[in-house]
């Protein structure tokens, strides 16, 4: 019976190692120095943007990362760049992810099943630029209006600028079978700063450059989970646009019903506060 029961134990745990769910996440992401830190780059070494595929599976995680200056007209880097290999422990607390590598920690927020954001040391969300965020995307997306950050309510400026670039996939800006590789984006958000209430807003970037930018209305919705919703609406009042807000740095794209757009890796669909 002993011999059975072990045997059967043996089994389970067998069993339950190869179910451990391994997840893979990708992206391409400026070099802030607590990334630059914690993957040992030299400080000698130019970049442009690092492209990542970092797998978590149970209490591991393994980092695939290329780094250098990207060639002119491709997604790729001058000289095929230079590579990073990496493993580790993986700890969760809550929604925050950490790698080790050695005595080197690197952070991550799960914003929902989808997308994580790298962290600054305090915590805090990274803000990217122009060219690249610092959002991580599910390859095997859910495609999920959940998220586990919820925002502190906004607190606006007169004027605020978010930039970004994105994958062609925002819904109702680029029409089906036309030729796209990546949006770009700026997108400048007017406000009464006294009464803390949305005014204008004005697009610039790739979906209306021959119009010379597209201007409008928006509004801030809250939904009954806390979550903070940028509508931006066209000229007849209907929304044409929706960015979920995470703090005051960082704004990602929606679908109509919430759900949090997915990218790929060369491109989130995060779009980061400038100004």
């Amino acid at each position: 019976m002993k011999t059975i029961l072990s045997c059967s134990l043996i089994f389970f745990l067998l069993v339950s190692c190869a179910n451990g769910k391994e997840k893979i996440y990708t992206a391409s992401t400026p070099a802030a120095p607590v990334i630059r830190s914690f993957l040992e780059i030299p400080v000698t070494d130019s970049i442009d943007f690092i492209r990542w595929k970092l797998t978590f599976l149970d209490n591991r995680y393994n980092l695939h990362c290329n780094y250098g200056i990207g060639k002119a007209n491709t997604n790729g880097f001058q000289n095929g760049g230079k590579s990073i290999e990496l493993s580790g422990e993986l700890r969760k607390e809550q929604n925050f992810y950490r790698l080790q590598n050695q005595h080197k920690t690197l952070a991550l927020a799960e914003l929902n099943a989808d997308l994580l954001h790298l962290l600054e040391t305090d915590n805090s969300l990274l803000v990217g630029n122009g060219g690249w965020s610092y959002t991580l995307n599910n390859v095997s997306p859910l495609l999920t209006d959940q998220v586990t950050m919820i925002s502190l309510p906004a607190v606006l400026k007169d004027s605020m600028v978010f930039d970004g670039r994105t994958p062609c996939a925002v819904p109702g800006i680029i029409a089906p079978g036309t030729q796209c590789y990546k949006l770009k984006w700026r997108i400048t958000f007017y406000a009464n700063a006294e009464s803390n209430q949305p005014v204008s807003y004005k697009i610039s970037g790739t979906p209306w450059r021959k119009e010379n930018g597209k201007t409008g209305a928006w509004k801030i919705i809250t939904a009954k989970t806390g979550k903070l919703i940028y509508q931006l609406n066209d000229e007849k009042g209907n929304a044409l646009i929706y960015l979920l807000k995470f703090d005051d740095h960082i704004l990602v794209f929606t679908d109509a019903g919430g759900k949090l757009l997915v990218g790929n890796e060369d491109f989130s669909y995060t779009l980061n506060r400038i100004m």
